[in-house]
């Protein structure tokens, strides 16, 4: 089955492939706004408003409802979002804070300790959200879970609905989702 397509008119065709800083940028802006990172549209946690727990404030959604980018994979997923992004930046926060405060004003230790500590608790607490968002946006540059060429973009594995099959004698046709992909292969080529 000839599709009309020869390899000159393939190679012709301009695609655009986006750099990985570009890519990364796109992740890291999506993650900042807590969106999905694979499509940018759904959100990754329960709207402020509508939190009733902090359960529901900690918890993200179990994935994007558009495109159905899982948000949490498995138990302890974010324990490395918890450990590595928000303590980690927190007390960089905390290192700055203090450092500031050391440096401009001669304060007793417990006020310094005070001025420091608060702060800590206040940021990790606002920044959890942001830092498991930050983790999936940096699981998806480094690990982009490409899907199988057996999904066509379905997110279930259930089979196509057969395709009616012609009387003998009349013409032999490939049904349609086999032409689909004869189709996808050979413009790959």
């Amino acid at each position: 089955m000839d599709v009309g397509l020869n390899d000159s008119v393939i190679s012709s065709i301009p695609v655009k492939i986006p750099s990985p800083l570009h890519s990364a940028a796109l992740y890291f802006w999506r993650a900042l706004r807590l969106r999905c990172p694979l499509c940018g549209i759904s959100p990754i946690f329960i709207p402020l408003l509508n939190t009733r727990s902090l359960r529901d404030w900690f918890t993200p959604l179990d994935g994007c409802t558009r495109c159905g980018y899982p948000y949490e994979r498995e138990p302890g997923y974010f324990l490395m979002s918890i450990w590595a992004i928000n303590y980690g930046l927190g007390s960089l926060f905390g290192i700055i804070i203090y450092l500031i405060l050391e440096s401009l004003y001669d304060l007793p230790i417990w006020y310094l300790i005070g001025l420091v500590v608060v702060p800590i608790i206040l940021f990790n607490f606002f920044f959890a959200r942001h830092a498991k968002s930050l983790f999936l946006a940096i699981d998806l540059f480094c690990d982009p879970h490409i899907k199988e060429e057996g999904d066509h973009g379905r997110d279930d594995m259930r089979p196509l609905p057969p395709q009616p099959i012609p009387p003998s004698g009349e013409g032999q046709s490939i049904p349609q989702h086999k032409e689909q992909r004869v189709l996808a292969t050979a413009t790959r080529r």
